[in-house]
Order: structure tokens, then C-alpha cells, then sequence
């Protein structure tokens, strides 16, 4: 399915507000086939979307001419009920956005959302659950790395633990994207915002892309996806890429597997790799660098090796 095709269902499945007059429509599908590039972006937007609609119709607004600043004040303050503030404070710059594409197109003279303001949310510590080494090490050399799946996933989770990287960034990897540089093995992400991310790979990356690689017998397929599904339960590899779905399941399943309690995610490669780095010396400008991060405070999120600190002093309630 294109993404052509799926903003155009998405359009369809909107309650009236947005789609009621021919205008309103066809600036609504190329802000999200035009204006906005990023798929995950592109998701949550639509989400926003889809929401603020449903509230307008059940509150009797049937036309974008007659919202005003109060109407998205209320849909702030029922959002603030279900969600998180951050996932309200998303939501309302995706109106943002979105009213200020419609002003431009003139679908409505006034964006009402500009004056809305959301929630306030300072974070300075990240949610990702992160692993220890030891418990990265673990589920790691729990994958069964005699079969292709396994050498897939081996090599998939290192990229993630040792480059910093954004699944999303893993996963669109052609097979190009990891080659030899200077005698050693570099990797090339695509990262968010269109930036082309290069570092050289860890000792064990190196090895795990390489025994992948040669077992799945796609050297010579450059232009192919890097990581693939599999055909069934056959092992056998297809010419699809995965998908962020397929990679979280799986991560799940080799945490079940190798005995990990702690309900990780994709994000927490990211954020393990990250701390572990530190912890061993490493620096947050460098470690900023290697996560592709703009800013150091967003690196700062990841760091969790307080977490530590804040453990060993409970343990000093000696009851």
C-alpha cells in the first residue's frame, strides 16, 4: 500500500469536520502527503486529528469555519483526562500545524489553536526501561545464532545496543549501508529529518553483520533490505524489510526467552548502549554525536545511571 493510498483512507475514515467541504480535504491530504515527510510523525498527527474531529462532532461542530480557540481549550482539557501531557502536548501542535496550513490554503481566515496553551512538562529523566550489561549480554547470547532468524535478530539488537540507533533507522538499512572503511567495518543510518548518520562498528557488531550477512547470502544484493522478514516458520528469508511491529515482538520474545523480566522495548537498546557508555567513561558530547542527537539534553534523557545511586540508597533503610 502506498502512502498515497493510506492518507487517502486515512482522510476518508475522519469524521465530517475535516472533510465536509472539497477544500478542506484536499488541503488536509497534502498536509499529510506533502507536508509531512516523517512516517511516525505522520501517524501521530493523523491521530491528533482523528481525535480533535471525533470531539468537534459529538459537540455539534460540524465545520472548521465555526471552531474557535475555546473548542480546542476543551478538547486540551479532555485529552489532559485519558492521556499524558506529552501525548497532549503533541496533539496540540499537530492542530497547530494543521490550522496554520489550512489559514494558508484560506480554507479558514484564523488559526484557532495559536492561542491555546497546553500542558506544562519538564522532563529531565527518560521512561525507556533500560537493561544492565550484564542483562544485554545475557539476552544477546541467548539468541540462537545457528539459525538465520537468530543471526538476524543477533545482529538487528547489536546495531541498536552498539550504534545508538533509532529502530527506524535499523530497519530501512540497505545491505550497503554496512561496508569497510580503513580496514574496519562502518554503518550508515538514516536518520530522522533526512540526516545520513556514519560510524565505525564495535568489534562485536562487525562480526555479528558479517556471519548474518554471509548466512543469508545477500552480499552481493546491495540495494536490498538489510534486515527481512521470514517466510512462515520456514527461516527462510523474504525480500520485505521489517517492520517496527515485527522487531518490537520480537524483542519481546527473546526477553521471555533468555528469562528478562523487565518489559524492554525497541527504544531500549538505545538507551542501554547510551548508558553503558558513560558509565564506562564515555563522554555526553560524544555519546550526543553517536545517537545523532541535536542536543545534549536529549542524550541527557538516556543516561540512566543514576538510577543506580537512587538503588543503593534505599538499600541504606537497614530495617
Amino acid at each position: 500500500m502506498t502512502n498515497d493510498v493510506q492518507i487517502e483512507r486515512a482522510g476518508t475514515s475522519l469524521p465530517s469536520i475535516f472533510t465536509a467541504r472539497p477544500e478542506a480535504r484536499t488541503r488536509l491530504r497534502d498536509f499529510f502527503s506533502s507536508h509531512i515527510r516523517n512516517p511516525n510523525t505522520r501517524r501521530a498527527y493523523q491521530e491528533a486529528v482523528r481525535q480533535f474531529s471525533a470531539f468537534c462532532v459529538e459537540n455539534g461542530i460540524v465545520d472548521l469555519a465555526h471552531v474557535e480557540p475555546i473548542h480546542v481549550a476543551a478538547f486540551v482539557e479532555t485529552q489532559l483526562k485519558l492521556h499524558s501531557k506529552p501525548t497532549v502536548k503533541l496533539r496540540l501542535a499537530a492542530l497547530r500545524m494543521l490550522f496554520d496550513w489550512m489559514v494558508v490554503g484560506q480554507v479558514v481566515p484564523t488559526n484557532p489553536a495559536h492561542a491555546v496553551r497546553g500542558p506544562k512538562h519538564s522532563q529531565r529523566r527518560g521512561k525507556t526501561p533500560v537493561l544492565q550489561a550484564d542483562e544485554a549480554r545475557t539476552l544477546i547470547d541467548a539468541i540462537d545464532a545457528t539459525s538465520l532468524p537468530g543471526l538476524r535478530d543477533r545482529a538487528l539488537i547489536g546495531l541498536m545496543v552498539y550504534t545508538f540507533a533509532r529502530v527506524g533507522a535499523a530497519i530501512s538499512m540497505k545491505v550497503e549501508d554496512f561496508f569497510v572503511q580503513g580496514r574496519r567495518g562502518w554503518v550508515r543510518l538514516h536518520e530522522k529529518g533526512g540526516k545520513e548518520h556514519e560510524m565505525p562498528t564495535h568489534h562485536n557488531l562487525d562480526r555479528y553483520l558479517e556471519e548474518y550477512i554471509r548466512a543469508a547470502g545477500i552480499a552481493e544484493d546491495r540495494k536490498s533490505p538489510l534486515f527481512r522478514t521470514t517466510r512462515g516458520r520456514s527461516g527462510e528469508l523474504t525480500a520485505s524489510p521489517l517492520l517496527q511491529s515485527d522487531v518490537w515482538r520480537m524483542i519481546r520474545r527473546r526477553a521471555l526467552a533468555a528469562g528478562i523480566k523487565t518489559e524492554i522495548g525497541c527504544h531500549t537498546f538505545r538507551a542501554t548502549g547510551i548508558t553503558v557508555y558513560l558509565k564506562n567513561g564515555g563522554k555526553l558530547e560524544i555519546a550526543q554525536r553517536m545517537a545523532a542527537h541535536e542536543s545534549s539534553r536529549t542524550t541527557g534523557l538516556y543516561d540512566r545511571r543514576d538510577d543506580e545511586v537512587s538503588l543503593d540508597e534505599v538499600e541504606r533503610i537497614g530495617i
